[in-house]
């Protein structure tokens, strides 16, 4: 009976390890991110703010509200992909939980900045 233990515990820690993703659907991801970002801020860009002080125009604030809802959503995804791809070096680096924790929102800040650079 203890053979059999050991062998369903076997499979269940070899079932449950975790799995990296292939590089190319993180590359792929971060492609289609960042079109989706830069196309909600050309279509952000080609509407001009004076117009929504017109009453007749409040029906044609519908595709500025999609771009910000869609651009800010994906602009996050994108911050976030590019922050996990340094969590090993994050976690080596690292003395202990708050260090790591310190170190990831470091990170996530500076792909932050990066990302509004790129869209500048």
């Amino acid at each position: 009976m203890t053979d059999r233990t050991v062998d369903i515990e076997t499979m269940l820690r070899r079932a449950l390890a975790p799995v990296e993703p292939p590089a190319e659907l993180e590359a792929r991801l971060e492609m289609h991110l960042g079109s989706l970002v830069e196309a909600a801020a050309e279509e952000l860009e080609l509407w001009e703010l004076s117009a929504i002080s017109d009453p007749k125009n409040w029906r044609h604030i519908g595709r500025p509200a999609a771009a910000v809802v869609v651009g800010g959503t994906a602009a996050v995804g994108l911050v976030l992909v590019r922050t996990q791809r340094q969590r090993h070096r994050r976690r080596a680096q690292s003395r202990n939980v708050l260090d790591l924790a310190a170190r990831t929102v470091r990170d996530t800040g500076r792909e932050a900045r990066r990302l509004l650079d790129d869209l500048r």
